[in-house]
């Protein structure tokens, strides 16, 4: 099979320079992984990888005679990235693995393109193209592709103990590609292995895992995860709460053109509760922003279906913008999934979608008065002064942000 007429990436002159200096003398160079596999699905194309003969060293050498920057972002592993014209190419030595630890592996730098295949995790992830675009196929990949199914390669137990974030890989890579039901023997291996997600980062866990929920339609990977128990591994506050409401969201999305948000869907499958969200945040490693919307979503109280815009407006400005968007989007969602054979619920749905567009476009007013009001009329800094700014504002609030400036401080007189 042979690509080139489809792989636009390919063709670029950068990568074709590289790929010529990598396989002078003897050498040999190909691309592998996610650029081919996006390629034949259809896909989008991001990163791309280059697997060579070349040693670490030459790697370097050869690429910098071709005028290309290197930086030796995992050299002591057989991998520099060549940054050609601003692009940046991972370039990988092929290897073989001599000890896995569950986690990174000691490997040997080696010459056996079947070997190198055969380490990698699922057949998809593992065909190499050529130069000319012509596919290499070692591994039976080009038939899972056709097939869109997901298969680690060789034994499904062996794959992962080489490397248990694998399992979360499983279901990511399921979730943007796969069909029908995971490969069972794939499944029961995740299953039975498990219990070993417990010795990955927090940050390795959360990275995959965010990744399986920006996914098009996430829903029927994480039906898998929790049938085969690994979502209550690695995400506990789902167990009783469920993931039900997945399927309505991605419904909501489509129809009313939302962009996927991994927050969002992990809000819709774990309990609005502030403590277990920190606790979330925490163990998970979440980035502060991350950790912040959880917390104040779980905080916030849903707005009542007949609130007034000014009314919400008055929400926004005491609270969280982000935290009141996205309980009403959920509200929103779940009375669309109602609103078939309920009129109340279609009701519902039509009022929190004109509160969802208030909270996403309504300015929120500024506080008029300031301390420097207050100290020109003769307050002095400290306590009172503050307890006055308060009133002042518990007063512009109560009178939907009517009262300017100085009506407020014509009260002081």
């Amino acid at each position: 099979m042979n690509i080139a007429d489809r792989a636009e990436w390919l063709a670029v002159l950068s990568l074709q320079q590289l790929l010529a200096a990598l396989a002078e003398d003897g050498e040999e160079a190909r691309v592998v992984g996610g650029a081919v596999r996006n390629t034949l699905l259809g896909e989008p194309v991001g990163d791309i990888d280059i697997a060579s003969t070349t040693l670490p060293e030459e790697t370097k050498a050869r690429a910098e005679k071709c005028g290309f920057k290197v930086v030796p972002t995992g050299i002591d592993h057989g991998t520099v990235t060549v940054v050609a014209h601003g692009v940046p190419y991972e370039v990988t030595t092929l290897r073989a693995d001599v000890e896995t630890h569950g986690r990174q592996a000691t490997v040997a730098f080696g010459r056996d393109w079947q070997v190198d295949a055969e380490r990698r995790d699922f057949t998809v992830n593992a065909l190499y193209v050529r130069a000319n675009g012509d596919v290499v196929d070692h591994v039976g990949g080009l038939a899972d592709i056709e097939k869109r199914e997901l298969r680690f390669i060789g034994d499904a137990e062996t794959r992962i103990t080489e490397d248990y974030l694998r399992i979360l890989r499983f279901f990511r890579f399921f979730a943007w590609y796969g069909s029908g039901r995971p490969d069972a023997a794939g499944l029961k291996a995740c299953a039975k292995l498990k219990s070993h997600l417990q010795t990955l980062s927090a940050e390795r866990v959360w990275s995959e895992l965010k990744k399986l929920l920006s996914a098009p339609d996430p829903s029927r990977a994480l039906l898998w995860m929790r049938q085969s128990g690994v979502l209550t591994q690695i995400l506990p506050e789902s167990e009783k709460w469920g993931i039900d409401a997945i399927h309505a969201l991605v419904r909501s999305e489509r129809d009313l053109g939302w962009k996927p948000d991994a927050l969002l869907r992990l809000q819709a499958i774990v309990p609005p509760d502030a403590a277990r969200m920190a606790e979330l945040g925490k163990r998970l490693r979440l980035s502060n922003a991350d950790k912040a919307r959880l917390e104040s979503w779980a905080l916030a109280d849903l707005p009542k279906p007949e609130l007034s815009e000014t009314g919400l407006v008055k929400l926004i400005y005491s609270g969280s913008r982000q935290a009141l968007v996205d309980r009403i989007k959920l509200a929103l969602v779940s009375a669309r999934g109602e609103a078939e054979n309920d009129n109340q619920a279609m009701m519902r749905a039509g009022q929190y979608s004109r509160l969802l567009d208030v909270a996403e476009q309504a300015d929120i007013p500024v506080f008029p008065v300031s301390g420097a009001d207050l100290m020109k009329l003769g307050f002095e800094k400290g306590p009172e002064l503050g307890k006055q700014l308060k009133t002042l504002e518990a007063a512009w609030l109560a009178s939907g942000f009517e009262l300017n400036k100085e009506n407020l401080l014509a009260t002081l007189s």
